[in-house]
């Protein structure tokens, strides 16, 4: 039997270079994400390049009724092996200055989608004694940057749910690894003048995180820190 890996948000970006690392593994795939045309040719294509089935599930995590939907979806699957919390929204601004709201969705597509998703396939994880959790954080869960504001308030909030996480998952055996990356080239930088060789690439976190997944139950990394050569472009 297949082993199995949720990435949220996996239709572009890290969450797709993620699903195509594990794929390559020959892993039974799940996510979900808004746009379902985007969710059909990503099936389309996993089934074609690497003969893997992607079950999925459309759906925007940032709303209440949409987290409990694919919730209900992942406690009803006969088994979760890894999951990967990667959805997330940047919206640059300033605490003093930002628009009413940006903090609320924010917090609430960055940090209670990885809460709600979480809760739903742990108590198999810790079942079995067994289970791999990965929050996709970024550099901006440990540095302030001016230009952050409420993004940085979220990050730093999903790193320390992790941290929490990762203490209370010990004694069953459930791995927990908090993913810090720096400015990656992604669709949340379409549109900066930035040459293209000054971001770090998706694939490169996908190899890390299934790195971190492939050692011996006896070893965790607990925080991986990625960032440009160059250091990060603020």
């Amino acid at each position: 039997m297949a082993k199995s890996c949720v990435v949220t948000g996996g239709t572009k970006g890290i969450g797709r270079a993620i699903l195509e690392r594990f794929a390559g593994e020959g892993f039974d795939l799940f996510t979900c994400a808004r746009n379902e045309n985007d969710l059909q040719a990503l099936q389309q294509e996993l089934q074609n390049s690497y003969g893997v089935a992607l079950e999925y599930k459309p759906a925007d995590l940032s709303v209440d009724q949409d987290r409990k939907k694919v919730a209900q979806w992942l406690t009803d699957l006969p088994e979760v092996d890894v999951l990967v919390n990667n959805t997330g929204v940047f919206i640059p601004g300033q605490i003093h200055n930002e628009q009413d709201g940006v903090l609320h969705s924010m917090i609430s597509t960055n940090l209670y989608s990885a809460y709600d998703i979480t809760r739903a396939v742990v108590g198999g994880m810790m079942a079995r004694k067994s289970g791999h959790i990965f929050t996709i954080g970024s550099t901006a869960s440990i540095t302030p940057y001016v230009n952050g504001g409420s993004y940085c308030i979220s990050k730093y909030a999903l790193y320390g749910m992790t941290k929490v996480l990762r203490e209370e998952m010990k004694e069953y055996g459930v791995r927990v690894t908090s993913v810090l990356p720096g400015a990656t080239l992604t669709a949340s930088w379409e549109g900066a003048e930035i040459p293209p060789e000054r971001f770090m690439k998706p694939e490169d976190v996908a190899e890390a995180v299934y790195s971190a997944y492939s050692l011996s139950p006896q070893s965790v990394v607990e925080e991986i820190l990625i960032r440009p050569q160059l250091g990060d472009i603020q």
